[in-house]
């Protein structure tokens, strides 16, 4: 299906209900969004502004968002609103607390990027540990064609084996980041933020002991007001200087001034981010302060991004639709 910025499904059950995607354009051509159509009227916007968010709700029964904010200040509004779907896992772009009050229902997508996610957190991790671009380079500049032996290792790397990985959250990415781990032979431990602990295959730890073990840091938290700011220059003391921290959660989580501090006062080794405080990112974010470039790997929140999970994450909107309306019927 292709997107345009008003298109309209038009399915001849009038008993269908009013369904808009805020921002469909944040999926980009995924091939099976006309899933959605088989479901009602369905219209989506490529993109959403905050002034349009309540004339595009107006008689929506339905809404599905990705990341517009849809606050207190906007449902009140929505007279006809009875289901959220949000495309995605976190939901703190959504007034939960108001929707619950107005007997709308909140419905996220969990597990669809598991493995998009994790293959991207060891993509960082690797790019990190293994400089590849610096050796790629070498060889194609010509530099290896004038080298002395057969190798060239300016650029000394570890192995991954046997070392510490702290995974800050251990829900179904942290999971499988954890098996991908095991299998290169590193030691896992996690640590959990909202303190609920459970019988885990792998050791719990607070927070400070995860950190200061720890020679890999990955965190797959969800952003909560516990979360928030909860890596911050303090933590970044008690960790060792070789370690590498990887963010693929959420922005807020890392303090990104102190983390450009740690990184340019040597701290931690490196740091490998796909998530930002504020997202596209400004222009003056601190992390562009930090002097070496290698040290730090950023993406443009691309982790959960795969063809796959995209598709997954359609046909899970589809099933969370489709249940609340078995449910009316």
């Amino acid at each position: 299906m292709k997107l345009n910025d008003t298109f309209l499904s038009k399915n001849q059950n009038d008993n269908f209900p009013n369904i808009v995607f805020l921002d469909a354009g944040t999926l980009f051509d995924v091939s099976n969004l006309n899933l959605l159509s088989t479901l009602g009227y369905l219209q989506l916007y490529h993109h959403t502004q905050p002034n349009q968010v309540v004339e595009r709700l107006k008689n929506a029964h339905i809404v599905i968002t990705n990341k517009v904010i849809l606050d207190k200040n906007i449902l009140e509004k929505c007279h006809f609103l009875k289901l959220i779907c949000v495309a995605a896992t976190g939901t703190n772009n959504i007034d939960v607390n108001y929707a619950n009050q107005k007997a709308i229902e909140v419905k996220n997508a969990k597990g669809y990027a598991s493995n998009s996610v994790a293959q991207v957190t060891f993509t960082m991790i690797l790019t990190l540990l293994q400089s590849p671009f610096y050796y790629d380079n070498y060889v194609k500049n010509g530099n290896y064609a004038q080298n002395e032996f057969f190798t060239h290792v300016a650029k000394p790397f570890s192995e991954l084996s046997g070392k510490n990985l702290g995974i800050i959250g251990l829900g179904d990415i942290g999971k499988k980041i954890a098996a991908i781990a095991t299998a290169f032979g590193m030691q896992v431990h996690y640590t959990s933020v909202s303190g609920v602990t459970r019988i885990e295959n792998y050791p719990h730890l607070t927070l400070d002991d995860l950190l200061s073990i720890s020679d890999v840091v990955s965190i797959n938290t969800p952003l909560t007001e516990k979360s928030k700011n909860l890596i911050t220059l303090s933590h970044f003391k008690k960790m060792k200087n070789t370690a590498i921290l990887i963010n693929v959660a959420r922005g807020g989580i890392v303090n990104e001034h102190d983390l450009a501090t740690a990184l340019n006062q040597n701290m931690i080794a490196a740091a490998g981010t796909d998530v930002f405080d504020s997202e596209p990112i400004r222009t003056d974010n601190p992390l562009f302060s930090v002097k070496d470039k290698n040290k730090l790997l950023m993406f443009p929140h691309l982790a959960w991004a795969s063809v796959e999970a995209r598709e997954k994450l359609v046909e899970i909107v589809y099933n969370n639709i489709f249940a609340f309306l078995s449910k009316k019927s």
